[in-house]
């Protein structure tokens, strides 16, 4: 996809994928999902749909369970791993019921069958739901443990040929520290993949990273807490940071 302005709606992107993490569905809560944020991301994806964009979403599960917290109790880190990822479909089923409540057709899909709430990922559906203008939530990562869902998300925007991938995180873009504990942070506006490798900066890990690098994706981070953060940033408009 070229980044000029190809059907006259203003934005740049035609298909993308939206990571956003299980945190930032608690809102002001200490842990679990807070409908009226749920609400909010799912009328951001409604007012980005509505523009002819394709979405598809990977939400993480840290809001109901974190799975190295689980490993540094005295849990094997595949378990923990494994509940990580059920907690992933809790937070897909929570979104799905938010966009449909908004009349948006939506498809749960996920990499651990669970057939009684959601379908399998099958790659070559998910492509016929998107192109039917259906939103696709990806839940349960990649299926295995020892990957993140920021990998999850990085793999499947690979696989559906997205073209680009957005992180909606608590912070306007990548910073050089954390800006919520170092006032000194430094925000980049641009980025190489190689220097976010190099530098370890926490845009993503290293393997969502290099897997976006190969595959040519670009990666823009962005507030999903700022209302219609998600639209401007695929317009290329307002605070995000671009990695490419």
């Amino acid at each position: 996809m070229s980044d000029d302005d190809s059907n006259g709606t203003g934005h740049i992107y035609s298909r993308v994928l939206l990571k956003i993490s299980g945190e930032s569905l608690m809102g002001k809560q200490a842990y679990g999902i807070d409908p009226e944020m749920v609400a909010a991301v799912a009328q951001q994806v409604k007012d980005v749909v509505d523009l002819g964009v394709e979405v598809s979403l990977v939400i993480g599960g840290g809001n109901i369970f974190r799975g190295v917290s689980g490993a540094a109790a005295g849990m094997e880190r595949a378990t923990g791993d494994y509940m990580g990822m059920l907690a992933t479909v809790m937070n897909a089923l929570a979104m799905q019921n938010a966009l449909e409540t908004l009349d948006m057709p939506t498809r749960v899909m996920s990499a651990l069958p669970i057939s009684a709430v959601c379908e399998p990922y099958i790659r070559r559906r998910a492509m016929r739901h998107l192109e039917k203008r259906r939103v696709v939530i990806f839940a349960a990562g990649t299926g295995n443990p020892f990957f993140t869902t920021d990998t999850a998300a990085a793999l499947r925007a690979s696989e559906m040929g997205c073209s680009a991938l957005l992180k909606g995180t608590r912070v306007d873009g990548v910073y050089s520290a954390d800006p919520e504990k170092d006032s000194d942070a430094v925000r980049y506006d641009q980025l190489s993949y190689l220097q976010v490798l190099s530098e370890d900066l926490k845009v993503m890990d290293a393997s969502a990273v290099s897997l976006a690098r190969e595959n040519n994706i670009p990666i823009l981070v962005f507030s999903i807490e700022d209302a219609g953060g998600f639209q401007r940033v695929l317009r290329h408009e307002g605070k995000f940071t671009i990695v490419s």
